[in-house]
């Protein structure tokens, strides 16, 4: 066990080893070719060393004014990226970003061929019934419509859930690119990955489509208005369809699978990692906010089960808990003000301290 933490990517970067050679053995045992998930900014393998290159770039600047001053920002960022920009740190970096590329590639083809394993058994009667009894015989999509209503609310709510497609890259970028604390940064990336590999065994532990699918738009989701949402179902939709006609022909990956919500683990991880490791109150209690409003979303245009959405938080919390240990994190408290001001990241010049955000 000592071994797995000797460094502190060693852990994640096993397991990313292990989802890769499983999500080929599966890519050959079904026929099914490997794919690269696309998404914002295209390929995995293109948005995630942009995205760190332009956060690189965001925080060069201001590093560079708080060091020399706005006369002397070329030689400002100069010196930055001799002092702060170490052979060590770009390392770290870019084993973060692999690690995690792998993870969620693994997730994504090990999800596509979920029909294929489970032979399309699903649990969905079950977990249907199981909200039925928790709110007294009442879909809980038809409760939260009541409550929160149809209309900006839909919007709302529509725009949270889709915002965390392009905010799980940025928010890695920002972390790898803006922590002093190199562990830090291979704790985020360890509980983010960790997030698509426990949910992708409980996919196969308990495989179920969801309530939009199951019970359909007539039942409860019939009175929502048109969002990007609901396109986003029915291409989903669509593309399992295509899949299950011929899964080795199919030009798509299948992304249906319920239990549990990934959404609400992601974004629990997030706002618990936020609680733990920013100073600003203002950010973590965005994450909480966050997390809060994509648990609704998620039940109220019926993507999950509640039981999908409890179990989502519940992955959350163990993939914090797991990265912490995993990195030397277990341990740690968020630094006061003071004290991150006068500590001097590896290799900067004490006397030349740079802006860190």
């Amino acid at each position: 066990m000592k071994f797995l933490r000797s460094w502190p990517y060693t852990f994640i970067v096993i397991i990313s080893i292990v989802t890769g050679v499983l999500a080929i053995a599966a890519s050959i045992h079904t026929g099914v070719g490997l794919r690269d998930p696309e998404g914002f900014l295209g390929p995995a393998y293109v948005r995630l060393p942009m995205l760190g290159i332009l956060m690189f770039l965001a925080g060069l600047i201001p590093a560079a004014i708080r060091r020399r001053g706005w006369r002397e920002i070329p030689r400002g960022m100069i010196e930055v990226v001799k002092y702060e920009w170490t052979l060590k740190r770009v390392l770290y970096i870019a084993t973060g970003m692999l690690a995690f590329y792998v993870c969620y590639v693994g997730y994504r083809n090990l999800k596509s061929v979920l029909p294929i394993y489970t032979n399309e058994v699903i649990w969905d009667t079950e977990l249907a019934a199981l909200d039925q009894f928790l709110f007294g015989g009442v879909n809980p999509a038809f409760v939260l419509q009541d409550m929160f209503g149809v209309g900006v609310s839909a919007a709302v709510l529509s725009w949270v859930y889709l915002v965390y497609l392009p905010l799980i890259p940025i928010s890695l970028g920002v972390v790898l690119v803006f922590s002093r604390d190199l562990r830090v940064g291979a704790w985020y990336v360890t509980a983010m990955s960790l997030n698509w590999v426990i949910g992708t065994l409980s996919y196969y532990m308990l495989p179920a489509v969801g309530p939009i699918y199951y019970e359909g738009t007539n039942y409860a989701y019939g009175a929502l208005p048109e969002t990007s949402t609901a396109a986003l179902q029915d291409a989903l939709w669509n593309n399992r369809m295509e899949f299950l006609a011929d899964p080795a022909a199919a030009d798509v990956i299948h992304g249906v699978a319920a239990f549990a919500s990934l959404h609400c683990s992601v974004t629990f991880t997030m706002a618990l990692f936020a609680h733990k490791t920013v100073r600003s109150a203002v950010i973590r209690w965005a994450g909480w906010i966050f997390f809060g409003l994509t648990f609704v979303a998620t039940l109220y245009f019926g993507w999950h089960y509640l039981v999908d959405s409890v179990a989502g938080v519940l992955i959350g919390w163990l993939c914090v808990a797991l990265g912490a240990w995993a990195t030397g994190n277990q341990y740690f408290r968020r630094r006061t003000l003071e004290s991150d001001m006068t500590q001097t990241p590896e290799g900067v010049k004490p006397e030349k301290p740079s802006m860190q955000v």
